[in-house]
């Protein structure tokens, strides 16, 4: 710690020097050395940073300064110098010291109230009531969750104790308010009291239901049933329910979304109020709602959407001028014109907050009569819009933009494959110029989005192909083609303009926000980004990030590294509070260009064209749309999974002894953890099940090490593994390894080993 030159100290006040003037006997006291002197920045923060590690360490014990510093090996140099920092740091209520006993300052516990999130493993987030108050989500341990289940409003004891650098944690306290009062699960076995036991995905493998076998219903095992909750369980004791009725038999494939359905409680039916709103619309935009609004049917424009879409929120047009000007045009569908606020239809979608979307299925945030219909931009007919228009530059910067409301006609409804079949002059089309067109500007649009940061992945999506009665009959790549880009462009740009006029406007909007991640949640990243032989800076600019998935592209390993770093990414929420898009490096950004499909883009319509909603209001919606994503999300995971399973079943049956290649994507002490293919399921090796060997984990390497013959397990490794087991009840796959050592290899290992 002791400088090689000593610098003459600096003084905390500058004193002008004495005029010669009368002299003065009287002698003034000098300042202590300690409040005279500044000490260099990095010593006094370094020093800092060491007494307060050492205070806040659990073996720590109150000391008074001079054991404390005796203990920390001050030297005689620095004493005065920590005496100082000890000083500060209780002046700024970090520490505090207690008849001469120094520890760290005990905050007040402190409730916070708001909704449960429960992961499959058993631990939980609870989204506050309050975003004001915690930005974060609050971690709650496997072991806090006391008896709440997945979507109860519940009240949490924040521990002030927290790695706030990870997030803050806590401990559920009480259940204000239950989730739901029933369950979705699966009859596992019948216990020797002559129980059903039931496995509930809500609940996970670690809490099963116990319930009566009911004399008026027959089931069995395996059967798929609904239950009426009696007393929630915890810890120690177990939910108890009853058998309310059967949704079939697991091995049952037709089942799986209407099971979802319930199990995530979603909504199914619209009110009968909702549908006679929907259906007074009629089947035609009349004459009467076009009056007033801009008459946009003389450019031609048409959508671009998957091959099984029937909810058309977007339509394009794009033209160029002589002067090199773009002028591009994005409808979105006028979903507010029809859904007022108030109305069934607005409490209708406001409680589903979004459509949700399964394999071949669509449970729709509105009645077909509006999203597959009147608000849908079918190919010739009119149709009301909320259009962008925006004039871009040669360089793709935008020059200006109007917001306007508008009709349109769309003139050509294409899917992703025909777009891409008329630009690689595989099908004739009268569009091919304006296709051509929006590819030259989308690629102007990528190019200014990676001089901001962002970072485009492409990824291809890997669909599960299922027949009318839900068998799984394979797996299809759609590759994110130049097609989806040009279309993913002009609607983020399109939002952005939106949110920034409304910010510009002085309202208070819905935000799409992205916090950035901490740096810890990217260690596993690094990890496999060094596997494949990328060095990155300790604190890695986007700059650099970009130029990694640049050298990756095209690598059989790029689609894993992408997976990988989306995953180390924070989840993207709403609020009124504008924080920012930190996946898109956007100062503002916003969802305006779904609004068939999603509740938040729907306000924002209506933000755009009518007077200011309460924050407070804001606030609320920013909630539900954020939770009830969340759900959507696990209902949708839930049965593509359980048909990855059925898949692999499949598989199976036709060969018991089918190998399957495996990616490694994350090592721990205690065994592997990888994704199989060709079907994407993610599987677990414990280290007893690896190779014939004792393996120890090497911390520094994020490696399994084989103490005897040597062998390194790492993230990005290939493995082939063999299904021992396969649960469609549990929905969980036990996994071997397969190894192409001979039997009489292994036998001389043991040997070897016993010798």
């Amino acid at each position: 710690m002791n400088e090689k030159k000593k610098k003459p100290p600096i003084t905390s006040k500058k004193k002008a020097a004495p005029t010669p003037a009368k002299k003065t006997t009287k002698k003034v006291a000098p300042k202590k050395k300690t409040e005279e002197i500044l000490y260099p920045k990095k010593i006094y923060e370094n020093l800092s940073k060491i007494i307060l590690q050492f205070i806040s360490g659990k073996k720590y014990a109150p000391l008074g300064q001079v054991a404390l510093l005796k203990r920390l090996n001050i030297t005689k140099d620095h004493l005065p110098l920590c005496k100082k920092i000890l000083s500060d740091l209780i002046e700024q209520n970090i520490l505090e010291s207690k008849n001469k006993q120094i520890t760290l300052k005990v905050e007040k516990e402190e409730t916070v109230t708001g909704i449960l999130h429960m992961h499959a493993r058993g631990f939980g987030f609870v989204t506050p009531d309050s975003p004001s108050k915690y930005e974060e989500d609050i971690f709650i341990p496997k072991n806090m969750a006391d008896s709440a289940v997945d979507g109860d409003k519940v009240e949490v004891l924040v521990n002030p104790n927290s790695n706030w650098e990870k997030g803050p944690d806590g401990k559920v306290v009480s259940v204000l308010k239950r989730g739901r009062s029933h369950l979705a699960g699966t009859i596992k076995v019948v216990d020797a009291q002559g129980f059903f036991v039931c496995f509930c995905p809500l609940l996970g493998t670690s809490k099963p239901v116990i319930c009566e076998n009911p004399e008026d219903l027959p089931v069995k095992i395996g059967e798929r049933v609904i239950l009426k909750v009696k007393k929630w369980g915890d810890e120690q004791e177990r939910t108890r329910a009853e058998i309310l009725y059967s949704m079939g038999h697991i091995d049952n494939p037709s089942c799986d979304i209407p099971c979802a359905i319930e199990e995530f409680d979603l909504e199914k039916a619209f009110s009968i109020e909702a549908l006679e709103e929907a259906k007074k619309f009629g089947k035609t935009v009349s004459k009467k709602d076009l009056k007033g609004r801009t008459n946009l049917t003389e450019t031609p424009c048409f959508t671009i959407d998957p091959d099984t879409a029937k909810d058309y929120d977007d339509a394009l047009s794009l033209t160029k001028d002589k002067k090199g000007i773009y002028h591009l045009a994005v409808h979105i569908a006028d979903v507010a014109h029809y859904v007022k606020e108030g109305s069934f239809l607005d409490k209708e979608a406001k409680t589903r907050c979004n459509s949700t979307y399964f394999p071949n299925f669509c449970l729709p945030m509105l009645p077909e009569e509006l999203s597959n219909q009147l608000c849908s931009l079918k190919a010739n007919v009119i149709r009301l819009t909320a259009s962008v228009l925006m004039d871009f530059d040669k360089e793709g910067t935008l020059l200006k933009y109007e917001i306007v409301r508008g009709y349109i006609k769309s003139a050509k409804r294409f899917t992703y494959g025909d777009a891409r079949r008329v630009l690689d002059g595989k099908l004739k089309s009268a569009y091919k110029d304006s296709l051509m067109l929006m590819q030259e500007l989308c690629l102007l649009l990528k190019k200014k989005r990676r001089e901001r940061g962002s970072i485009d992945f492409s990824l291809p999506e890997t669909v599960i192909e299922v027949d009318p009665n839900g068998v799984p009959t394979g797996l299809k790549t759609i590759e994110y083609d130049i097609t989806h880009q040009l279309v993913e462009e002009f609607m983020l740009k399109a939002n952005e303009t939106v949110a920034k006029h409304l910010s510009d406007a002085g309202k208070t909007l819905l935000f799409r926000v992205h916090d950035a991640p901490p740096p810890e949640n990217l260690a596993d990243f690094y990890t496999l980004a060094a596997s494949f032989g990328f060095t990155l800076p300790k604190e890695p600019e986007a700059a650099d990030l970009q130029q990694l998935f640049e050298e990756a592209k095209g690598k059989p390993y790029a689609e894993q590294l992408a997976v990988a770093f989306i995953r180390s990414m924070k989840l993207a929420y709403y609020s009124p509070n504008n924080v920012g898009h930190f996946g898109l490096s956007l100062e503002h950004y916003c969802h305006f260009t779904s609004p068939i499909r999603r509740y938040s883009d729907l306000i924002i319509q209506r933000l755009l064209f009518d007077e200011q909603i309460e924050e407070k209001k804001l606030n609320e919606v920013a909630l539900l749309c954020s939770n009830q994503e969340r759900v959507s999300f696990k209902a949708e995971m839930s049965v593509k999974t359980l048909k990855k399973l059925r898949l692999l079943k499949s598989y199976l049956e036709e060969d018991p002894y089918r190998e399957f290649k495996a990616t490694v994507t994350r090592v721990k002490a205690f065994g592997l953890q990888f994704e199989a293919s060709p079907v994407p399921i993610e599987g677990f090796l414990h280290v007893s099940e690896l190779e014939d060997d004792y393996f120890v984990y090497d911390e520094r390497r994020g490696v399994l090490v084989g103490k005897y013959n040597g062998k390194i397990h790492a993230i990005g490794e290939t493995l082939l593994v063999r299904i021992k087991t396969l649960d469609l009840i549990l929905q969980e796959t036990a996994w071997e390894l397969v190894t192409k050592r001979k039997p009489k290899e292994r036998s001389k290992e043991r040997q070897r080993r016993r010798r």
